[in-house]
């Protein structure tokens, strides 16, 4: 009986790993289509952009192929499942570390070639590159057994969760470290609305990005952005790398429920309004925010020890014993873009876009005397931030969709519940209906 158990387990395993490479090469498929069909047109406003950018666009249907190889191959040697719990947390420990490390080699080339002290830059800095080829080799073994012990934390969370299809995640949860690329975000100037959100390559340095904002900018009379970015919902989805687990769970989760929503209308309907980009990403972020807190109390509950601890000493050290002593801060982020971003639409209602820009740089300087280095507060930036509304404030100011889908959030049974019903939405009356309803 116990080997048939166990002749069942490897079969059911080995069927699991069959529907994952089925389902990633449909997906690829499906993705490849739909990008080769364009019919590019200078009428349409994201053409109009591209032409500024088509020589540094990201390659995605390249960078997906690749990640793609790794999740099959990771899935054939049956990872995460012949770790037991301890080898794997041992797994993912090492490979922050590793990472941690990296970071730590990278600044430091970056900081020999910007030295202009350092004459022979390639012979002082040997060393690093060394040390760095080992590191890259090492991340490349740890790196597929890390994600896939991850990928079935945060699948079991799903799971449990209730936000499954047969009992699985669909899609799978899969992910890939890497260094992201850009986005240029472009808003008109007298509005603020993404019009275009156009993926770059992830080296061009401060000089090209300010040089590519001025070109878009001069040439389309617009206000536009190049910022970074934390994930992106391809599939296996993009994650930026880093050596903080919880961000990193929750950036997972975030990403993972693009792609659940991509298969149902509100995903489908991204970029049709703001509002419903709007309400994509904050239904992403509360997700993301949610499952990535489960799965740290689930299997890392050490961190929230840490956490407690650190919060303790914060108090300890501030001479207060209670969280309500505390004397405020002096600059509140949130509260000061929160702010801006309430003078700014007036402004721009009023039609003094000028005005209203001038303002935003005054702000700036404000935030940067705070020691917020912000390069550029314009349309642009309140256009793409402005779309993360799962916390009350910040660059949303007034924008009434957050605060709808948080209230459906509160209103809803379970993070399920929900999720499934944001996914069913196509306009932003459907959600004003149903937080009225429930």
């Amino acid at each position: 009986m116990a080997q048939f158990v166990t002749v069942m387990g490897i079969i059911q395993r080995m069927f699991q790993r069959i529907a994952r490479a089925l389902e990633i090469i449909i997906i690829l498929i499906t993705l490849a289509l739909v990008t080769s069909y364009s019919n590019p047109s200078l009428i349409n406003e994201i053409e109009k952009v591209r032409t500024y950018t088509r020589q540094i666009e990201f390659n995605y249907l390249t960078w997906m192929g690749n990640a793609a190889m790794l999740k099959v191959r990771s899935a054939a040697i049956g990872a995460p499942y012949v770790f037991n719990r301890a080898s794997q947390k041992q797994i993912v420990t090492e490979y922050l570390r590793t990472t941690q490390t990296i970071l730590e080699k990278e600044y430091l080339l970056e900081t020999i070639y910007a030295d202009a002290n350092v004459i022979d830059k390639e012979a002082n800095s040997i060393s690093v590159r060394d040390e760095l080829a080992g590191l890259y080799l090492r991340q490349v073994d740890l790196a597929p057994l890390a994600e896939a012990v991850i990928q079935e934390q945060v699948s079991q969370v799903l799971a449990e969760s209730g936000l499954t299809t047969i009992g699985q995640p669909l899609p799978n949860v899969w992910y890939h470290s890497t260094p992201l690329p850009m986005a240029l975000i472009v808003s008109p100037r007298d509005r603020i609305e993404q019009i275009a959100n156009i993926s770059v390559n992830t080296n061009l340095t401060i000089d090209q990005q300010a040089a590519l904002e001025k070109n878009v900018d001069k040439g389309l009379n617009t206000s536009s952005l190049v910022v970074d970015i934390g994930g992106v919902g391809v599939y296996p989805t993009m994650v930026m790398r880093t050596t903080d687990l919880k961000w990193l769970l929750t950036v997972v989760a975030h990403e993972w429920t693009h792609n659940y929503l991509t298969l149902r209308p509100l995903g489908v309907l991204y970029g049709e309004t703001p509002e419903l980009r709007t309400m994509n990403e904050t239904t992403a972020s509360i997700a993301g925010d949610e499952i990535g807190a489960l799965v740290v109390k689930r299997f890392y509950p050490e961190l929230i020890a840490a956490s407690r601890l650190n919060f303790e000493l914060t108090l300890v050290s501030f001479g207060n014993s209670q969280p309500e002593s505390f004397a405020p801060l002096p600059f509140d982020f949130r509260e000061e873009m929160h702010t801006t971003r309430v003078k700014v639409d007036e402004l721009l209602a009023d039609g003094k876009i000028e005005e209203a820009e001038a303002y935003m740089e005054q702000r700036r300087l404000v935030f940067l005397e705070n020691g917020y280095l912000l390069r550029k507060i314009n349309q642009a930036y309140f256009a793409f931030h402005g779309a993360y509304a799962s916390s009350p404030g910040g660059a949303a100011g007034e924008d009434p969709v957050g605060p709808a889908v948080r209230a459906l959030r509160e209103q809803s049974d379970s993070l399920a519940d929900f999720v499934n019903t944001m996914a069913c939405m196509t306009s932003f009356e459907q959600l004003q209906k149903a937080v009225a309803n429930k």
